[in-house]
């Protein structure tokens, strides 16, 4: 399976008690016997007043709280679970019932014990600590170490102050619901090789850890490797959690891995790396249309897989799927007159372009370069409300969750929507949601002419069924689509990332706002003779600025 990441060995030497912090002893067989408090906690307290009536004593606390209730609950919540006392720690959380399962397990399931709480200086109502055990399962025994942090908060029905109840408070890899669990692992190592053959480890791919656990997840007790024994996270069943892969913590012994071969091209993996490290929270995908072989995936960010399983307004590269729709239907042609005015109001949304721009006269081939909203959004009259959704379901294999690549994937959501939602669909916002792997599927279906979907471990290795398609695009709306995206890329919105990429190619920019952000997320798809690709970088701007330059890179390379 490559290089795993291990958690820091635990230190030798005893906490030690330092300048302004306090020594908390507490007792408890098989336990740790140290806490250490931040100095100073008590010294900002706010002034209590004295001279408050009876009356307002029985008044239900409110309002933020003091230095002294933050130190107090943490330390009685810590206190408690350092020495053993599941109820009375779980008694000081927000859940007493989710509290009392996870803290039981710690030592149960998790076969944690010399467990050693220290506390850092509070910082506001929160409180950080960091985490001190030993591992120990049938003889072999190994030190923990982690960090991590708690929130008090005023409870809603009597003002006391207790922590805030989240998994991440015992473990920070913890989602709500998951469990911590010591034992002979279920799923062996796997050695997962590139398509030459080469091993793939972390260490010289960093962003594939999450891959990594994916295949293993997925292949370990397949592949002929025989299990060790491990710290892991198990995933619960929240929507949240069943997302994400396991994840092992700490390897008390390693087992014998067995093969799993990818698609992955060394070559074309090596310079995703290389560009997505340029360019905070990017991710690109980059896959062969003819086979549907993913060639490339990488991540800037590496505790999530964005490029496979995140879920993201695509903004105007949607319309490459919108297009489609509205030249099956008639109601655009790629070289005949298409409104483009500066706004259009629909379902009590009123539309407009960026800066506000309008094309007078302007075909639609015009309108799809310059990545006019209001050209899609015209048409949204004209349309029913589940059209975009069939079209992405039927002719791109999206929006089904049925993709079976190897490793977990979130496979696009285009939902039914009406009025103003259904119009914003249309434009890759509304509820429309995808990932750099949805994307590029996209533009290898217009490449190819038909979908094939995507996969990083060969369907033979496991006899798998592969998703399909229930229908293609008619020889003229596929013509139609390629000459727009040729376009675009020579002389639209995708012309300055392209440049100097040569070939038969096609490319459709876009910008998905957010909410709560100052910057779009920048998207770009495109392909070149046999390859496709598409790539995000969030909260980065214009998708032709940003991601652009690193999907073209990519298709030079790859030609």
């Amino acid at each position: 399976m490559g290089n795993r990441r291990r958690v820091a060995e635990r230190r030798k030497t005893k906490p030690a008690v330092v300048g302004g912090m306090i020594a908390v002893v507490v007792g408890g067989a098989g336990f740790g016997v140290y806490a250490l408090w931040g100095g100073g906690a008590a010294a900002d307290d706010r002034t209590q007043s004295t001279s408050a009536g009876a009356d307002h004593k029985k008044d239900i606390p409110s309002g933020p709280l003091s230095a002294t209730e933050v130190t107090t609950t943490a330390r009685t919540f810590l206190t408690a679970w350092q020495q053993g006392k599941v109820p009375r720690a779980a008694a000081a959380t927000s859940d007493t019932k989710a509290a009392t399962t996870l803290l039981t397990g710690y030592p149960k399931d998790a076969h944690l014990k010399d467990i050693t709480l220290t506390a850092g200086a509070r910082t506001g109502d929160k409180v950080p600590f960091s985490v001190k055990a030993t591992v120990s399962y049938k003889g072999t025994e190994k030190p923990l170490t982690y960090d991590s942090a708690l929130t008090v908060v005023r409870d809603t029905t009597d003002g006391k102050p207790q922590v805030e109840w989240h998994s991440s408070v015992v473990h920070p890899d913890l989602q709500d619901g998951d469990t911590l669990v010591t034992g002979e692992s279920g799923t062996p190592p796997v050695k997962a090789v590139d398509r030459d053959g080469g091993e793939i480890t972390t260490a010289k791919y960093p962003s594939l850890g999450t891959v990594l656990d994916g295949l293993r997840e997925k292949y370990g007790k397949t592949a002929g490797g025989k299990a060790g024994i491990e710290l892991r996270v198990i995933r619960g069943k929240s929507a949240k959690a069943s997302k994400a892969s396991d994840k092992t913590l700490l390897e008390l012994s390693k087992g014998t891995p067995g093969t799993v071969k990818t698609t992955l091209n060394p070559t074309l993996q090596a310079a995703a790396e290389k560009q997505v490290a340029k360019k905070a929270k990017s991710s690109v995908v980059l896959l062969r249309p003819s086979t549907g072989e993913i060639l490339a995936v990488a991540n800037a960010s590496h505790g999530f897989n964005i490029a496979f399983q995140g879920s993201l307004a695509p903004g105007s590269t949607m319309k490459v799927i919108t297009s489609s729709l509205l030249i099956d239907k008639g109601l655009a042609s790629a070289d005949k007159k298409h409104p483009c005015p500066k706004y259009f109001t629909y379902g009590g949304w009123k539309f407009q372009n960026d800066d506000k721009f309008e094309i007078k006269g302007g075909t639609f081939k015009a309108s799809f370069a310059r990545s006019c909203n209001t050209a899609f959004i015209s048409q949204a009259p004209d349309l029913d409300n589940d059209d975009l959704t069939k079209q992405a379901q039927e002719v791109f294999g999206l929006s089904m969750n049925n993709w079976a690549i190897g490793v977990p994937t979130f496979d696009g959501a285009v939902p039914v929507q009406s009025a103003a939602q259904m119009a914003a669909s249309l434009i890759g916002q509304g509820g429309v949601r995808m990932n750099p792997l949805n994307m590029a599927s996209v533009s290898a279906t217009i490449e190819s002419g038909t979908f094939k979907q995507p996969y990083l471990v060969s369907p033979t290795v496991d006899d798998r069924k592969l998703a399909t398609a229930s229908r293609s695009m008619s020889s003229g709306t596929l013509s139609q689509l390629r000459e727009l995206m040729s376009y675009t890329a020579a002389y639209g919105t995708a012309a300055e990332a392209m440049s100097g990429v040569t070939g038969t190619v096609g490319a459709k920019t876009g910008s998905a706002e957010v909410d709560g952000q100052k910057k779009p997320n920048g998207w770009f798809t495109a392909y070149r003779g046999d390859l496709a690709a598409a790539g995000v970088v969030q909260q980065g701007g214009h998708g032709g600025d940003t991601a652009g330059p690193i999907v073209a890179s990519l298709l030079k390379m790859g030609g």
